[in-house]
């Protein structure tokens, strides 16, 4: 194929655009709004699963696959653009009474270094937390992006590359005659190309709600906090109850992040701006003095099981998808990207492909 559009401009629509660029695919991305303001910028950026022995296989092998290429990929960004996606290597804490058992057996299966630490070694490596544990879970190997610096970086290259990027241009929906699909309709026109590949986050289901098989992509919104403290304050990814804060090179610190299911409302809320607020506190008594400097909500992809939908769609010849990485999508956008090019391309695949077929069953569907 010589031309693709990809609907979305999402880091993950973003990250494909350059893997087919890179493969002499002509791209265009049409996005609805500015690319790479949806969950792309209001997520955290950590570059694991969390909980990463909780996850199905298939998860774990897409992010085990971006975790390797990232370093590389920051580098080339970083060298062509000037752009610093600021990937920072600084470890994640994790507390999760009861499973040390199953942490210890996912790291030695696949190959990540853990420690389990006292409350005595965890109070060192993160001297302002309130209280420490015993059984901490240290993953030293976790690093975290800068997700807004990671969408700015990819659009220069886009741009470096020729690549047309189309903003404020919804997608009305898909125009298909005879199992393909002729054109996207916008309201500035239809759009044609050889193939088209679906990136559109939560906006995914949709888009494919009337041609069976229909993936199970619904919104689900979280609300993050951000902090303003000097740079080593708080000095790594920690973990708890599915919270977690994360700093940032500058001293900015994250805290988030909620997980509700309110359909594509993204308004943040004084209730859980309150809790997150109340809860940073009590476990970061230093951020009671910091400057509170944003609170936002964005709505991530979610899908049954945590496992995205990538590959062609069984009932539209020229049309694929990329999309409900849930709450994964920058720690398993590049190996989304190479897997959903080569399957595009008709290149061997990086990853066995069958996980991520769109009439392959998931769990909770």
């Amino acid at each position: 194929m010589d031309h693709v559009l990809i609907i979305g401009g999402s880091a993950l629509g973003l990250l494909s655009a350059r893997e087919l660029s890179l493969a002499g695919v002509r791209v265009t991305v049409v996005d609805r709004q500015a690319p790479g303001r949806e969950s792309s910028w209001a997520g955290g950026g950590i570059v694991s699963p969390l909980y990463p022995w909780r996850y199905p296989d298939p998860v774990m092998t897409l992010a085990n696959w971006s975790q390797r290429q990232y370093p590389q990929l920051v580098r080339t960004l970083l060298n062509d653009t000037g752009v610093d996606p600021e990937l920072e290597c600084c470890g994640m804490l994790v507390q999760a009474p009861g499973e040390v058992l199953e942490a210890t057996t996912w790291a030695n299966r696949w190959q990540h270094p853990l420690e389990v630490l006292d409350a005595a070694a965890t109070k060192t490596l993160e001297p302002e937390r309130a209280t420490t544990e015993d059984d901490t879970l240290w993953l030293p190997d976790v690093a975290n992006v800068r997700n807004p610096q990671l969408v700015k970086a990819l659009l220069a290259d886009l741009q470096r590359r020729g690549v047309e990027v189309l903003a404020d241009t919804p997608v009305r929906g898909l125009d298909i005659r005879h199992d393909r699909i002729a054109g996207v309709l916008t309201d500035s026109g239809s759009l044609s190309a050889d193939a088209v590949l679906l990136c559109a986050g939560a906006w995914s289901g949709e888009l494919l709600g009337s041609l069976p098989p229909a993936p199970a992509i619904r919104p689900m919104r979280g609300q993050m906090l951000l902090f303003r403290t000097a740079p080593g304050t708080i000095r790594h990814i920690m973990l708890e109850e599915n919270r977690y804060v994360i700093p940032r090179r500058d001293g900015r610190v994250l805290f988030g992040s909620s997980l509700e299911d309110t359909g594509f409302d993204k308004t943040p809320t004084e209730l859980v701006r309150s809790e997150l607020l109340e809860l940073a506190i009590a476990r970061y008594p230093v951020l009671a003095q910091a400057e509170l400097e944003n609170h936002w909500a964005g709505l991530r992809p979610a899908s049954p099981d945590g496992v995205p939908y990538v590959g062609r769609h069984p009932a539209v010849e020229n049309l694929f998808v990329n999309a409900g990485h849930y709450r994964n999508g920058i720690v398993m956008g590049p190996a989304s990207a190479r897997l959903i090019t080569d399957l595009m391309v008709g290149r061997a695949p990086v990853i066995p492909p069958a996980p991520y077929a769109l009439d392959t069953p998931r769990s909770g569907d």
